[in-house]
């Protein structure tokens, strides 16, 4: 039954089965990963699994909700991306972005959340991190992650940093295969390294990526390497809190099992998210484990489940509006680049939208568009005044966030046969590197506030203030 806290099983709505997550809580893991879902549904999942688990109320249950509850819940609003908070420059907003991200959390019943990344923005090919930082400066990034931190402490709900030693400067989802990080450790030391070294101590948990990094282990990732979890991070960084895996069920590290049983050796005290955690439950009973690594891993846990219960205890319980604080970030963070005057009322512009993949609704920002008297059309191939819209953000399992080289092609040609033309980036703002474009408006996020902003912004209705937190 011991061996089984090791666990913390994935639990995707509309995917797994609810009787075997409740078979697996029965079992003894010692907590779960939950993806999707809607408000209702969660809330009853997390009750259920707590009245079957040995651990009882005290069963952790996690999500990656980083950008607030709505990337995974219609019934919430998506939250600004880290990026646009990055953008704006404003801890008191980090702080609201934690707060209001833990209350929801734990209203629904999850305790644990997932966030923030403290990875650095800091290559612009990176197809996973992206809107997901705060920045490309180590010290940015620092204080608005810990400013997000005691938002969430605040809020009542556990944080974790991620992904130790850091994701940021290369160009692979580890979701699809193995990244490299090719820094030597001076770079590493003084970039990724950084965030992670000045927040450990108000961290309750590090997440360990699937990040290959030759110059602290040439031969294993960081989330199986004992040189980098027990030598760097437990170590000569002293960390002595929860260590927990990136999800196992990612691409990057091949046997699961084998991958598991030696995450567990070097040094993680949670296996999370496996794609088959009943095997590897089985597979975990089969071998002679390290006594000595199994009470710390329940000792570590037992610390988190201590921690958890003293966060819920004394959490604020002030009101807030989720929708209000979206619109207030999307007014201090919009960037514009180039030189483009305010659109008049009256005025008609076409439209020519790129890598909507996730079929977004744009309702809000043509919306705002009409009732500030614009009129618009689809692009038909030339045009006095034409906007771009882009709307492809990071997402698990896609590999990619820019534009292909079909869409490459399409802007190019665009931008050639319009007479002025704006390129709005709802997600990504690297989009336009390398293509020319002069003018552009950088959102950092799809959600209708931003959107609504950006309308705004087109209009002069207000300054565009917020200032870039990358390079471009």
């Amino acid at each position: 039954m011991q061996i089984n806290r090791l666990v913390f099983p994935g639990f995707w709505f509309g995917k797994t089965e609810e009787k075997n997550a409740l078979a697996l809580a029965c079992a003894g893991v010692g907590g779960f990963c939950v993806y999707g879902g809607d408000k209702k549904s969660l809330k009853d999942l997390c009750e259920k699994l707590r009245q079957v688990s040995p651990l009882g109320k005290n069963l952790i249950i996690a999500a990656d909700y980083e950008d607030g509850l709505g990337r995974w819940l219609k019934e919430y609003p998506l939250l600004p991306s880290n990026l646009a908070l990055g953008a704006a420059d404003d801890e008191n907003f980090a702080f609201e972005k934690g707060y209001i991200t833990a209350r929801q959390a734990l209203d629904l019943g999850v305790n644990w959340v997932f966030a923030p990344v403290v990875d650095l923005a800091d290559n612009p090919k990176n197809p996973i991190v992206n809107t997901r930082s705060f920045g490309k400066d180590p010290h940015h990034v620092v204080r608005l992650a810990r400013a997000f931190m005691r938002g969430l402490a605040a809020g009542g709900a556990l944080n974790s940093i991620k992904h130790f030693p850091g994701h940021g400067n290369t160009q692979t989802d580890s979701h699809l295969a193995m990244p490299l990080i090719a820094d030597d450790f001076q770079t590493l030391e003084k970039n990724a390294l950084a965030p992670f070294k000045a927040l450990l101590e108000e961290s309750d948990s590090v997440m360990i990526g699937h990040l290959l990094v030759p110059c602290l282990d040439e031969k294993y990732p960081a989330s199986l390497s004992e040189k980098i979890m027990q030598g760097l991070l437990a170590g000569k960084l002293n960390y002595q809190k929860c260590i927990c895996t990136d999800a196992l069920c990612m691409k990057a590290l091949g046997d699961e099992k084998q991958a598991a049983l030696r995450a567990f050796n070097s040094g993680a005290h949670i296996l999370l998210a496996p794609e088959k955690p009943t095997e590897l439950l089985e597979f975990l009973h089969t071998q002679n484990l390290d006594k000595t690594l199994l009470e710390q891993a329940l000792k570590r846990q037992d610390e988190l489940i201590a921690r958890s219960i003293y966060l819920a205890q004394n959490a604020q319980k002030q009101e807030y509006n989720a929708s209000d604080f979206c619109r207030r970030v999307a007014h201090k963070s919009l960037v514009k680049k180039g030189n483009f005057p305010p659109l008049q009322g009256g005025q008609q512009v076409a439209v020519l939208e790129i890598g909507n993949d996730e079929k977004l609704d744009r309702a809000p920002f043509f919306d705002t568009l009409c009732k500030e008297k614009i009129a618009y059309r689809p692009f038909d191939g030339e045009s006095d005044f034409l906007l771009v819209l882009f709307w492809r953000r990071y997402q698990a399992f896609k590999g990619k966030i820019g534009l292909n080289e079909q869409e490459q092609q399409q802007l190019a040609r665009a931008l050639k046969q319009a007479k002025n033309a704006v390129v709005i980036c709802f997600s990504t703002p690297w989009v336009t590197q390398g293509l020319g474009v002069k003018n552009q408006l950088c959102i950092f996020s799809p959600a209708p506030q931003f959107q609504q902003a950006a309308a705004l912004a087109l209009c002069g209705k207000f300054p565009c203030e917020g200032k870039l937190p990358v390079d471009l």
